[in-house]
């Protein structure tokens, strides 16, 4: 399970820091004016040969690397919740790395996310514990009447 934890912090670590990277480096290219395809180009253009947006997208890629390991090796309905810690790194990194003003109602936002995140988590953990109970299994093998 620690082993587990590792490439999860990890691969959230690396979605994080790619997400502000990526945020940093759009804001540089300059936003979308219109949504046609000339517009289109010139922003992937100017994406192909910006650093921020370069590493962002490195660091996003890593991130689904790790993602489908997680996932090769447990259950999404215990993987899936769990990267919603993603939510709070993202968000500090947004604030200590660029500097976004970070408004409480937001904060309350992300501890919800993280709260019903744990509920996930929670309740799997319990069926996994009702499952493995001695009684569960002898009453399980008792022949019916």
């Amino acid at each position: 399970m620690s082993k587990i934890l590792l490439i999860l912090i990890s691969g959230l670590i690396c979605e994080a820091i790619g997400v502000v990277f990526l945020s940093r480096g759009l804001k540089q290219i300059g936003e979308v004016k219109q949504v046609n395809a000339p517009e289109i180009w010139r922003i992937v253009k100017a994406g192909a040969t910006n650093g921020s947006v370069l590493l962002g997208v490195t660091l996003e890629a890593a991130f689904f690397i790790a993602l489908l390991v997680l996932l090769s090796r447990s259950d999404v309905s215990v993987v899936w919740p769990l990267t919603a810690m993603g939510f709070v790194l993202t968000t500090l990194a947004a604030k200590f790395v660029l500097h976004e003003n970070i408004p409480p109602v937001r904060w309350l936002g992300v501890l919800l996310i993280m709260l019903g995140a744990g509920l996930i988590t929670w309740t799997e953990k319990a069926k996994e514990r009702e499952r493995d109970k001695p009684e569960a299994r002898t009453d399980s093998a008792k022949p019916g009447p």
